[in-house]
């Protein structure tokens, strides 16, 4: 998901579909692209093959992906400025440059060996050269299908599907732990403050949504059923926050935000407040789906429910 809220951009999780997998081929005859030194191979993407390194060395992304690409060990040049402030990248892009769609001038010096981008990104067939250019239509792959095929794509298929599979375990036994702890029927809402309003999401959001929902099968409200599965999220008033909030609650705020609703006695009252079963997180360092997203969001979750 992607993104510091911003639910009407393109930026941010939509609906999944899940569709099949697309392939890699080789094709050792293609000289290599400005910047890599790999053999080039055939990528075959949501639009057709695509020409790419078999190991791209100097990779420009220009929304979303910028987590999958790193957690595959995959130098990145240029990023979007949402990865670039994100505090779980920071070390890791301390050299890349921010860049958008319109900075073509920006991106040819870079010199990349591959561009990636979404369905959305303007300027595609300017971008295609400077270097080969892979677009994805947001949530036409599920999360995790995703990174596989962001693995495909960077030659880095089989430590992207190993990630996957211990992504897996390590979910299913703590999601039991957690069912065991609170209880088959106990639900659980996550919410955020941010831009000086709240939101409530459903189950492909980012935010740990998806190892919640998804991943741990954990409930979440009839209310927020109603509400936010189906979009992805729901804006709503400090006034009906008892109406969304589960029997537990992960709060992500935004720093510096107005929280003051906090302060209320509708707030101090829900039960779940009263009980301190309410578990607050940096909300910029709580938003994404990628695996290097997953893993804090992960930690998090175990520590808030078990304490460990």
């Amino acid at each position: 998901m992607l993104k510091r809220f911003k639910p009407l951009v393109s930026l941010v999780l939509l609906p999944m579909l899940l569709v099949s997998a697309c392939g890699v081929t080789p094709n050792a005859t293609q000289p290599a692209e400005q910047g890599s030194s790999s053999q080039m191979v055939t990528y075959q993407s949501e639009n057709g093959p695509v020409q790419v390194p078999a190991h791209p060395k100097r990779v420009v992304v220009l929304s979303t992906f910028d987590g999958d690409v790193l957690a595959l060990g995959v130098h990145l040049v240029g990023v979007d400025p949402y990865a670039k402030a994100d505090p779980l990248f920071k070390d890791r892009l301390k050299d890349a440059t921010v860049v958008s769609d319109d900075d073509l001038d920006k991106i040819m010096a870079l010199k990349p060996d591959l561009i990636i981008g979404l369905s959305s990104t303007k300027n595609v067939d300017r971008l295609k050269q400077i270097a080969p250019t892979v677009t994805y239509t947001y949530g036409k792959l599920d999360y995790l299908t995703q990174f596989e095929e962001i693995g495909k794509l960077l030659g880095k298929e089989a430590e992207a599907k190993a990630w996957v599979a211990n992504y897996k375990k390590q979910t299913a036994v703590i999601g039991e732990q957690i069912r065991a702890k609170i209880g088959p029927k106990a639900t659980v809402s996550v919410i955020e403050a941010s831009a000086k309003q709240l939101w409530v999401f459903g189950d492909n959001w980012g935010r740990g949504t998806e190892i919640l929902y998804q991943a741990m099968k954990l409930n979440m409200p009839e209310k927020v059923k109603e509400t936010a599965l189906k979009q992805g999220y729901y804006q709503i008033s400090p006034e009906v926050l008892p109406e969304f909030f589960g029997d537990y609650v992960i709060l992500s705020k935004m720093p510096g935000e107005d929280t003051s609703f906090q302060n209320t006695e509708t707030y101090k009252n829900i039960p779940a407040v009263k009980q301190h079963h309410v578990f607050e997180v940096n909300a910029s360092v709580f938003s994404f789906n990628d695996p290097i997203s997953l893993d804090y969001e992960l930690n998090f979750i175990k520590k808030s429910f078990l304490g460990t």
